[in-house]
């Protein structure tokens, strides 16, 4: 070798040496060995929500053996290692990123041995004790079938399933105070419902009978941190907004806009006011009951309009944009937008200019099966009760003139009926009409009282209504 082969050669090492003296070095390593598996893989997952994701596969060993190891720190949460049966066992991630786990497929809890992450040995010996508790939970209640004719056994037996519920509790309570530091103190927090003390006398000498509902939601997520993201990244942060906004909130559109305004202020982190504006802008959205459309519409204008949803792309922030102020126009008591069409008689009718207490909107399509079956429904509705005043404006959404003319003729439709021959109202897009049939239910103003409603809905909706106009004469 010459001079400057020797030159280069010892270049070339040099190079090599800082590259593996300075390389980035993996942010967590967590080594796994599972006895009773060989040869396969499995998977690191994670909680976010309501739902479990999978970040990770590695291969198992003939051993057993496997690593989880990558170059960014695993976000703070409870993850989970998945085998190939769909089992799965838990672990806390938080300070420790370094650290190993061994156990067995026969006993993923009893014969777990942790290395390196004294809080996930901690939060083993909880679910060592809880096992235990669960036994003797199931225990007493397999003697409930034999003394279930004896008040004096029953009452025994409830007494000790009531004594183990407290002793998990208290076990929770004392780690809290003995470990304030973990995670795992922040979860059984955030799980811990506060007693609800006894109903206050009311000045007319009885107990407040709906005490007990504000108390228990005014302190419903109390223990909640909405500045910890970890809280995210487990089962509880979900099922308890989900159980406070579904069951513990008033379920009308104001109450819900008041009160999930209150949560999103409280979200003094990132991700928490990401997942608090997503979750009710989807769940009302997505929602079944009439009205909560109003939810997302104020949503929409309140966060994505003014640039807080930092996650959406501009393409998808245009779209949810557009979707609100579509349904804007279309919130219960707005007055309708006004539609001209044209007759079978090729004769422009007003929507506005009907003069009838109530006006039944109709989008039907003579060719859809389901209209084909409800229009006839609607028809014999609507001449047992326009003599109340009932009006139906019915558009046809397809322009198949002479199939709509003969489904007209043959079902007797005496009602008015348009159809938009030149497609110049852009009636789809102002209703939001992606489907048939779809009903809307106006006032004599032309506001909405009611919409998407099946025709037996729209029965009893219109039976109720004029019910209570009888009863203001």
């Amino acid at each position: 070798m010459n001079a400057t082969s020797k030159k280069i050669f010892a270049l070339l090492l040099i190079v090599l040496f800082f590259k593996f003296s300075f390389a980035e070095k993996p942010k967590y390593t967590i080594n796994v060995k599972i006895d009773g598996l060989k040869d396969t893989v499995c998977y690191l997952g994670n909680y976010y929500g309501d739902k479990q994701y999978i970040k990770d596969t590695a291969k198992i060993d003939s051993k057993g053996n496997c690593v989880f190891s990558g170059d960014d720190v695993l976000p703070g949460g409870i993850y989970l290692i998945i085998v190939p049966s769909k089992k799965y066992f838990e672990f806390i991630i938080n300070n420790d990123m370094f650290f190993s786990m061994e156990t067995d497929t026969s006993d993923f809890i009893n014969d777990m041995k942790i290395k390196g992450s004294p809080e996930n040995q901690l939060f083993y010996d909880y679910f060592r004790f809880i096992n235990i508790k669960q036994k003797e939970n199931e225990a007493i209640k397999t003697l409930y079938p034999k003394v279930k004719e004896n008040k004096d056994s029953t009452k025994l037996l409830q007494d000790k399933l009531v004594a183990i519920d407290k002793a998990v509790q208290k076990y929770k309570l004392d780690f809290i105070d003995k470990h304030p530091e973990t995670f795992l103190a922040k979860v059984f927090k955030a799980s811990y419902e506060l007693p609800i003390p006894e109903a206050p006398l009311l000045p007319n000498g009885k107990k407040d009978s709906v005490f007990v509902y504000r108390y228990y939601k005014q302190h419903f997520l109390d223990n909640i941190d909405f500045s910890d993201d970890r809280l995210l990244r487990t089962p509880i942060f979900h099922n308890k907004l989900k159980q406070y906004i579904t069951t513990l909130v008033v379920q009308h559109p104001d109450s819900i806009i008041k009160d999930g305004d209150s949560l999103i202020a409280k979200a003094h982190n990132k991700e928490v006011f990401k997942y608090l504006v997503w979750y009710l802008t989807n769940w009302s959205e997505t929602s079944n009951i009439m009205g909560f459309d109003a939810i997302f519409v104020h949503l929409v204008e309140k966060y994505y309009d003014t640039n807080q949803a930092y996650w959406v792309s501009p393409t998808n922030l245009e779209k949810i944009s557009n979707r609100a102020k579509i349904l804007k126009g279309l919130l219960l008591g707005v007055r309708t937008p006004n539609l001209t069409m044209q007759d079978t008689s090729d004769v422009f009718v007003t929507l506005y200019n009907l003069k009838s207490k109530y006006t039944v909107l109709y989008f039907w399509d003579p060719v859809c099966g389901h209209c084909q079956k409800e229009t006839p429904v609607l028809k014999a509705l609507y001449d047992s009760i326009k003599s109340n005043g009932v009006e139906v404006y019915a558009v046809c959404t397809d322009p198949k003139i002479d199939e709509w003319k003969k489904f007209i003729i043959k079902n007797s439709l005496n009602w008015i009926n348009v159809m938009d021959i030149q497609n110049t109202t852009g009636f789809h897009t102002i209703y939001d009409i992606y489907s048939t049939p779809v009903i809307y239910l106006l006032d004599e103003n032309k506001k909405i009282l009611a919409k998407r409603l099946s025709v037996e809905q729209l029965r009893d909706f219109i039976e109720r209504q004029i019910k209570i106009d009888e009863k203001k004469k």
